[in-house]
């Protein structure tokens, strides 16, 4: 639903159409600042409004010769960005565009993002992973040989090609992005191994004891105590799966490419692992409540183990609130079509 903001400007919009030609290019070129704004912004709806009415207004260029897109790769606007995948065979002429600077898309894209963009996400790895991604994606509208185009410096001398410039400008946020990493598998790995400490002791020290004829668990044929056994085993083999993949973090060369797919994918298994296997524990803690109290004090295990819930729908919360954020991040669906009018010209439609 549109605001009554959007309204306002749809309708001042519209009467600005009614100008005669020139009077109404004159009004564009001397307010175009606003399009770059909201570019700059993320306003895509505002966007839409102005390029609906006026589908022209796509090819406006700043005074440093960036387009719309250019801005929005630049301050990291991807809902504004996206329009440029629905323009068909413009996209590849936009794409070509470079500023002053001979600055060109994935030039753009190589540049630090800024720190209101930046910190949506926590942690300086999962960050590195986000502004890698973001610059392959640009990667694949450019031209191959614009991966290749050098920029120029403030004294117009030949300077860097996109990578370089990427590995220049990110070079803290990449160390920064290592200490946290090798912090975060440091705790982690301290964690998996007392949780790994504490239920191979627990597999060896059985609730109840043993019958002394046969050696035998006393509760044995009980389920509960089935339940303890397999929860015991499946917390150590989870914490050592843990151990064993926090391990290969710590070791590994930390390379650019590392965070883009390799270390994100290995933090994310060797969290779920640590979950698994504090979940496993807490289960066998409740298994064990259940054997030992519930024929003398029977409210207490169902207190222990209404308590125990509490560590696992925290997680589930924090998942919770990362798949929001991501379902919201794509919550802006635009329909464009592009045709060819009488005249021979490009006409542009959004809805």
């Amino acid at each position: 639903m549109r605001t009554i903001a959007h309204q306002l400007v749809d309708l001042l919009w519209k009467n600005v159409l009614f100008l005669p030609e020139e009077q109404f290019s004159k009004l564009v070129r001397e307010h175009s600042s606003l399009l770059f704004n909201a570019a700059r912004s993320g306003n895509v709806e505002f966007l839409i409004i102005l390029i609906r009415s006026y589908p022209d207004l796509i090819w406006e260029v700043d005074l440093k010769n960036r387009s719309i897109f250019h801005l929005a790769i630049k301050y990291r606007q991807e809902n504004v960005f996206n329009l440029i995948y629905e323009l068909g065979a413009i996209k590849d002429i936009i794409a070509l565009y470079a500023d002053q600077h001979n600055n060109n898309m994935l030039h753009l894209a190589a540049e630090i993002a800024p720190s209101e963009r930046l910190n949506v996400i926590s942690g300086a790895a999962l960050q590195m992973q986000k502004v890698l991604l973001w610059f392959k994606e640009i990667e694949k509208i450019v031209q191959p040989s614009y991966t290749k185009m050098m920029n120029l410096d403030e004294k117009k001398e030949v300077a860097d090609t996109p990578s370089e410039l990427f590995t220049k400008t990110h070079e803290e946020l990449q160390q920064a992005g290592e200490k946290w990493m090798k912090e975060t598998a440091n705790y982690s790995l301290l964690v998996a191994t007392l949780i790994a400490t504490v239920v191979f002791t627990a597999a060896f020290t059985i609730p109840g004891g043993n019958h002394q004829e046969i050696g035998t668990p006393i509760f044995l044929e009980s389920n509960w105590f089935m339940a303890f056994f397999i929860s015991d085993a499946i917390a150590l083999l989870s914490s050592s799966t843990a151990i064993l993949i926090f391990l290969s973090i710590l070791t590994s060369r930390y390379a650019e490419e590392d965070f883009l797919q390799s270390l994100p994918k290995r933090l994310l298994l060797g969290l779920a692992a640590l979950f698994i296997s504090v979940a496993g524990m807490v289960v066998a803690f409740c298994a064990t409540c259940f054997l030992v109290y519930k024929s003398k004090m029977a409210s207490v295990p169902i207190v222990i183990i209404g308590r125990s819930a509490h560590p696992d729908a925290y997680l589930s919360n924090m998942a919770s609130e990362d798949l929001r954020y991501k379902i919201a991040a794509k919550s802006v669906n635009v329909q464009v079509r592009v045709e060819i009018s009488e005249t021979g010209k490009d006409v542009i439609y959004f809805s």
